[in-house]
């Protein structure tokens, strides 16, 4: 079975599917693997912020329930927060139409973050005592505009 150039020399497909599209040859074009590599676009774009989200949720719920451990742990996650919030705001100020998936994209991000917060939890070290995980709300605990807010880090 003959190989597509798709399945050759990925780099020189796209070339070649941009070049046709700049210059409207529509007849030639691999129509199969373009409307592929769309609908991958799009769901990589989601997976970014749910993995973004993720990090985000994860260090905000360590900083709420964790909230006497030492101040060098806590600020590296104040830094981690500080990042993956500000990814976010780029994915949605990029792809404005990710604001319809939010709501969706921070439930699903939440559980996988409540997890790794739960998990990094365990790991405990210099005294600093290991929560339930009981402790870790099972819904999440952050309004959209908290987890968005640039100054906002937890709840007490």
């Amino acid at each position: 079975m003959k190989q597509t150039l798709y399945e050759q020399d990925y780099q020189l497909w796209i070339d070649k599917t941009i070049e046709q599209l700049k210059q409207r040859e529509f007849v030639d074009l691999d129509f199969e693997h373009l409307i592929e590599e769309l609908i991958d676009l799009g769901k990589s774009e989601k997976k970014s912020l749910e993995s973004n989200l993720m990090i985000l949720l994860a260090h905000l719920l360590k900083l709420k329930v964790q909230a006497e451990a030492p101040d060098t742990m806590k600020n590296s996650w104040y830094n981690s927060v500080d990042e993956h919030r500000k990814r976010v705001l780029i994915d949605l100020k990029e792809t404005p139409s990710l604001k319809n998936y939010l709501t969706i994209a921070i439930e699903k991000a939440y559980q996988n973050g409540r997890d790794l917060a739960i998990k990094e939890g365990k790991r405990g070290k210099y005294g600093v005592q290991i929560s339930e995980e009981s402790n870790y709300p099972i819904v999440c605990p952050f309004l959209i505009e908290q987890i968005l807010y640039e100054d906002f880090y937890f709840t007490t």
